[in-house]
């Protein structure tokens, strides 16, 4: 069984991923900033160019706060002092501008009561990337390890989620159902309660909440941890109530924009997720994942219909 994880300090919970940009580790460790350093941070987020031009007493200002919390700020985010946030945002702000061009840098990537249906397209399609290379370079490559070695022995797997959450679950276990492993989705708490009573040391219990203040989901992975089950979090908060009870947390990361509402963007980051356990579970087995996704499709595959043939023309 995985030890169990002990509540992490901002400072650990930024350090998650080294290797990400200083956005991501803002936003990775926002939740868990006092908050004096949390408008810092909401400052930064606005608007990262306009923020390093800024002397740190500007920024304390900008923020309602203290230079010394803004140094609080930096160490909490891994930076080692202040010119090296404003070096640092000064990147990523050119990247930001780069990946959304002279139009994101106009009018962000908020849906707005006048964007035509071009630019929510064009939007969304820009935010659900950021997502997902957001989420990449925020992942705990070490802890997913660690929960593809668990689900890829486990007995069986119980996944939890409700809502948009229990969508991906769904597929989790569609996808590892297909391969041959014993797995169950609960989206109904009564139901995931009654199922962590058959769990027990060598099984797996996943539960998927984008807040990770669901209780419905948050209630029966601390069930199964006390069955002595394996149990892994994935949410975008890694401080959060899911991810401080689990003993892996998988992380995505996601920024918040009035019409996401859960069910969008973090879904697509969600699902990128959920690809990267199940392909590192069947690499495990490649041949006879092979062989199972082969045979499970073959069963489907009689019920569709021939493509229509094209008549050439004269």
């Amino acid at each position: 069984m995985v030890r169990q994880a002990s509540p992490r300090t901002p400072e650990q919970s930024a350090q998650d991923a080294p290797s990400a940009g200083i956005l991501v580790r803002v936003r990775t460790a926002r939740p868990s900033l006092a908050p004096s350093e949390r408008r810092v941070a909401d400052a930064v987020l606005a608007d990262p160019g306009q923020a390093a031009e800024l002397s740190i007493n500007a920024l304390g200002e900008r923020a309602s706060t203290s230079p010394a919390t803004v140094m609080r700020f930096c160490r909490a985010v891994g930076v080692g002092n202040y010119p090296q946030l404003r070096l640092a945002l000064a990147a990523a702000a050119a990247r930001e501008h780069a990946l959304g061009g002279e139009r994101a840098a106009r009018g962000g990537t908020d849906i707005s009561p006048t964007d035509t249906l071009d630019e929510i397209v064009s939007k969304i399609i820009h935010n659900e990337v950021r997502a997902l290379e957001d989420s990449g370079a925020g992942l705990d490559v070490v802890a997913l390890r660690q929960a593809v070695d668990a689900v890829a022995t486990a007995r069986r797997t119980d996944i939890f989620g409700v809502g948009a959450s229990a969508f991906v679950g769904q597929d989790l276990h569609q996808k590892l159902h297909r391969i041959g492993h014993l797995a169950f989705i609960w989206s109904d708490r009564h139901a995931a309660l009654t199922a962590t009573a058959l769990l027990g040391p060598g099984d797996v219990a996943l539960a998927i909440s984008h807040s990770g203040e669901t209780e419905d989901t948050a209630e029966p992975l601390q069930a199964a941890a006390e069955r002595g089950a394996t149990t892994i979090a994935l949410t975008n908060d890694p401080d959060s109530t899911l991810a401080t009870s689990a003993d892996l947390v998988l992380t995505t990361c996601v920024r918040e924009t009035p019409f996401r509402s859960g069910a969008t963007v973090s879904r697509i980051a969600q699902l990128a997720v959920v690809d990267c356990l199940f392909v590192g579970v069947a690499q495990r087995s490649y041949d006879a994942a092979t062989t199972a996704l082969e045979e499970t499709y073959g069963a489907v595959q009689r019920r569709r219909r021939p493509a229509r043939r094209t008549t050439a023309g004269p």
